[in-house]
């Protein structure tokens, strides 16, 4: 099977991916527990709204500006599998998300990728 990856996009290192990861996370629990704060929500019981915020602003930004914020701020890049170019579908990107979100991508990796990426046709790329 040949690779899409080309050196100007090669894989992301696991530490830039989790620190990524990180991020999101703490962004998303921030903006939930302000919300929480000002009474626009009723609770975060355990810790559903960030998840769910986080499966939302994960696909979302992938969707439309290549990466998760925290990917953004790593310098991460989520891109198709396929070498075209294309952006990540909505679609695609959601279902992404939604692996991430439970814990899919740490179990198994094939061709630098996590299972995840496999399941959604991409590869996280460092710019």
């Amino acid at each position: 099977m040949t690779s899409a990856v080309t050196p100007e996009l090669a894989s992301a290192s696991w530490g830039r991916r989790i620190l990524a990861l990180f991020v999101d996370w703490i962004a998303c629990l921030a903006v939930v527990e302000g919300l929480v704060a000002v009474d626009v929500l009723g609770g975060n019981p355990n810790g559903v709204g960030t998840l769910a915020l986080f499966v939302l602003e994960s696909a979302l930004f992938t969707t439309l500006a290549g990466g998760s914020f925290g990917k953004l701020a790593t310098r991460l890049r989520v891109v198709r599998n396929d070498g075209s170019g294309e952006p990540v579908s909505l679609l695609r990107a959601l279902g992404r998300s939604v692996l991430v979100a439970l814990l899919v991508p740490p179990l198994l990796t094939f061709d630098g990728r996590g299972l995840h990426d496999v399941a959604a046709g991409t590869r996280t790329v460092a710019v």
